[in-house]
């Protein structure tokens, strides 16, 4: 079986990597010709929006996937008469555009922060006086690792943050204070069957995720985050892997933004779980049974952004994997990460400082 995945990033290389072993061989289509999933399968150049292309690659296939989820809706649809493409493009559809996200949560009673769509500094203004300060201005598409966004304070920032990010479409989210945040990674098959990984604790820099520590226990909110989550599976009739990120405030969940893919907060399954999201990811689009989702051990990942740490430092650390993404350094890009899975709390804690410390210096 060949499955084709568009987009040539370190997910689709993760992806890659997991599905050799099962027999599938995976194809890429990617308009970037340094990426560094080409070091581990073939690919395709072409334009994301050369329809024709497009659909020869998925001729040449038999399922279409995606690592990365901001590539044309219009591009995707055609596909499906070509070769089964999961997840389904409504899934698409719904996560690049923050606004019909929001509106999909609302639809589905799914917590989320108060938001307003913004077309105009009027929008904003009638925005804030409903909502409050402070909220989070952020462009209604494109977004990712903190981009395009502005958390607005005061007037002062609320002129700089329009002025930043006015001429494109907007929407205005409440701040929520939240005390922790948290992600829930699902896998759904092709036959309705469903699998959740654990609850991962996230912490994030400058709006890049920067360490992830899984399993989070707190039954009840997993229980909620599952019962959220089930439910986009299921409007969607989603197939593959889902992430949804969440506020945990006053003892609830908030739902922040999904992604319709592999997720950085589910990295530690490659080691931490029986089976990882990469190859349930697989195993679900490819029709195959999805594997054991439970956790080994107590895991930490910690991402490497802009600049990867010394190797053999890295490696000497006992129950450390180092997994680096053989791209180029870039201020603000992710390189690689590393994860432990640890026989308890505390020293998952211990290795957590030790990562973090290796990152910062």
């Amino acid at each position: 079986m060949k499955i084709g995945i568009i987009g040539g990033g370190q997910l689709g290389r993760m992806l890659a990597l997991a599905a050799y072993p099962l027999g599938v061989l995976p194809v890429f289509y990617e308009q970037t010709p340094d990426t560094c999933a080409g070091q581990v399968g073939p690919v395709i150049g072409g334009r994301f929006d050369d329809h024709e292309a497009l659909a020869a690659f998925a001729a040449s296939v038999d399922v279409v996937t995606f690592d990365w989820e901001n590539v044309p809706v219009d591009s995707v649809r055609p596909l499906s008469g070509h070769a089964r493409v999961a997840p389904p493009a409504l899934a698409l559809e719904q996560s690049q555009d923050r606004l019909a996200e929001k509106n999909l949560f609302t639809r589905l009673k799914i917590p989320t922060p108060g938001y307003a769509a913004v077309d105009s500094r009027d929008d904003l203004d009638r925005a804030i006086a409903r909502l409050g300060l402070p909220g989070v201005l952020k462009t209604r598409r494109f977004g990712y690792d903190g981009k395009g966004q502005a958390v607005l304070r005061s007037a002062r920032d609320v002129e700089r943050g329009f002025t930043a990010l006015a001429g494109q479409p907007l929407i205005y989210e409440q701040f929520v204070p939240f005390e922790r945040e948290v992600s829930l990674v699902s896998v759904r098959a092709r036959n309705g069957e469903t699998r959740d990984y654990p609850l991962a604790e996230n912490v994030h820099e400058s709006g890049i995720l920067a360490v992830s520590s899984a399993p989070y226990t707190d039954p009840r909110l997993a229980r909620q985050a599952a019962k959220y989550v089930h439910r986009l599976q299921e409007a969607m009739r989603y197939v593959g892997v889902l992430a949804v990120e969440f506020f945990v405030h006053e003892g609830r969940l908030i739902a922040n933004e999904m992604a319709p893919r592999v997720h950085n907060s589910g990295h530690w399954t490659i080691e931490g779980a029986v089976t990882s999201q990469f190859e349930n990811h697989v195993r679900a689009i490819a029709g195959l049974p999805l594997g054991d989702t439970r956790p080994t051990g107590h895991s930490v990942m910690v991402n490497f952004v802009g600049r990867m740490p010394r190797r053999d430092v890295v490696l000497a650390l006992p129950g450390v994997h180092l997994h680096d993404y053989g791209k180029a350094p870039r201020p603000g890009r992710k390189l690689g990460h590393a994860t432990a899975v640890m026989p308890t709390v505390a020293a998952r804690a211990r290795v957590r400082r030790t990562l973090l410390s290796l990152r910062r210096t």
